[in-house]
C-alpha cells in the first residue's frame, strides 16, 4: 500500500500523544502556564539549534521559494502560519490545564471531538470528498461524543475547546505542503515562544529548581511535541486531513484506558460503550484502506 508510511506516521504520532498523561501528570504540582512556557521555549531553542547546524540548505531553499511568491501569496502564508502558532499555543495551554486540573478523561474526549470537527472542516473548506461509509463513521463518532457529554456537560465544553483548536491547526497545515515540514514547525515554535514571552515575567512562578521538572519538560518537548508534530505534518503530506483526523481517535482511546487503569478515574458502562462506538467509527472510516492492505498482504 503506497500510503502505508503516511498512515504509520499518523498512528505513531497519535499513539504517542495518547500516553501524554504519563509524563504530564508528574508535573501536576506546577502551574499550567509554567509547563507551557518551558515546553514552548525548549522546543523553540532545540529546533532552532538543529536548523542552524543541520538544515541551513533547506532554510535557504525555503526562503528563496517564499521570496518568489507574489505579494498576495506571501501575505496568505504569513497569516496562516501566525494563526497556526496561536492555535497551537491555545491548544497546548487548554490541554495542560484540563489534564492537570479537570481530568484525564476530559482531554481524551477532546481528541474524540477533534476528528469530527476536522472531517467537517475538510469537507467544507478543503473540498475533500467523503463516501457514505465515511459519513456514517462521522455520525457514529458524534453519537459516541454525545453519549460521553450526557454524564458531564462541563467536560464536553472543555473538550470542544481543545479539539477545535487542533482541528483548525490540522486544516491549515494542508496548505503548507510546499515548505519543509521541520522549518514550518520551527517557525510555529519560535512564534509561539514570542507570543508567550511578554507574559513570562508576570505570569510565571518561581524558577523551578527540581531536576525532575526539567527532565520531564525536555521529554515533553522532544518526544511529545517535536517528533509527533513532525510525523503529523508528514502524514498530512500523503493522506487527506480527514483521514488523519479520524486516525487521531487512537490518542483518546489510549488516554481513556490510562485514565481507568493507571489513574483510577471512574469509568462507567456508558463511557465504555461510547468509546467502543468511536473505535468502531475509526475502523469504518478507514475500512477501504484496511481491506486493501489485507488483500495486498494476502497476494
Amino acid at each position: 500500500m503506497k500510503n502505508l508510511k503516511y498512515y504509520l506516521a499518523a498512528i505513531f504520532a497519535f499513539a504517542t500523544w495518547g500516553t501524554f498523561s504519563l509524563v504530564l501528570r508528574p508535573l501536576h504540582d506546577y502551574a499550567s502556564l509554567d509547563i507551557l512556557f518551558y515546553r514552548v521555549f525548549s522546543c523553540a531553542v532545540i529546533m532552532s539549534i538543529v536548523t542552524v547546524l543541520f538544515r541551513r540548505g533547506k532554510l535557504k531553499d525555503n526562503i528563496k521559494y517564499f521570496r518568489n511568491l507574489d505579494k498576495k501569496e506571501k501575505q496568505k502564508v504569513i497569516g496562516l502560519n501566525i494563526l497556526s502558532s496561536i492555535l497551537l499555543t491555545a491548544n497546548w495551554f487548554s490541554f495542560i490545564y484540563v489534564m492537570n486540573h479537570v481530568s484525564v478523561r476530559a482531554t481524551s474526549v477532546a481528541y474524540l471531538v477533534c476528528p469530527i470537527i476536522t472531517t467537517i472542516l475538510a469537507f467544507f473548506i478543503l473540498r475533500e470528498k467523503l463516501t457514505k461509509l465515511q459519513w456514517l463513521s462521522v455520525f457514529l463518532s458524534g453519537v459516541g461524543c454525545v453519549l460521553l457529554s450526557y454524564s458531564n456537560l462541563l467536560d464536553m465544553l472543555y473538550s470542544s475547546l481543545i479539539g477545535s483548536t487542533y482541528a483548525c491547526y490540522l486544516i491549515i497545515q494542508s496548505t503548507n505542503s510546499k515548505f519543509d515540514k521541520f522549518l514550518i514547525l520551527n517557525f510555529h515554535m519560535i512564534l509561539a515562544a514570542l507570543i508567550l514571552l511578554p507574559f513570562f515575567p508576570s505570569q510565571s512562578g518561581p524558577i523551578p529548581t527540581d531536576f525532575k521538572f526539567y527532565l520531564y519538560i525536555e521529554i515533553i518537548a522532544v518526544m511529545y511535541t517535536i517528533v509527533p508534530l513532525l510525523l503529523n505534518l508528514y502524514a498530512l503530506s500523503g493522506i487527506a486531513s480527514s483521514k488523519v483526523g479520524m486516525i487521531l481517535n487512537i490518542n483518546p482511546i489510549i488516554a481513556f484506558i490510562l485514565a481507568g487503569a493507571v489513574y483510577h478515574e471512574a469509568l462507567g458502562g456508558l463511557q465504555i460503550v461510547s468509546y467502543s462506538i468511536i473505535f468502531l467509527a475509526v475502523i469504518v472510516f478507514n475500512a477501504k484502506e484496511i481491506f486493501r492492505l489485507n488483500k495486498e498482504a494476502a497476494v
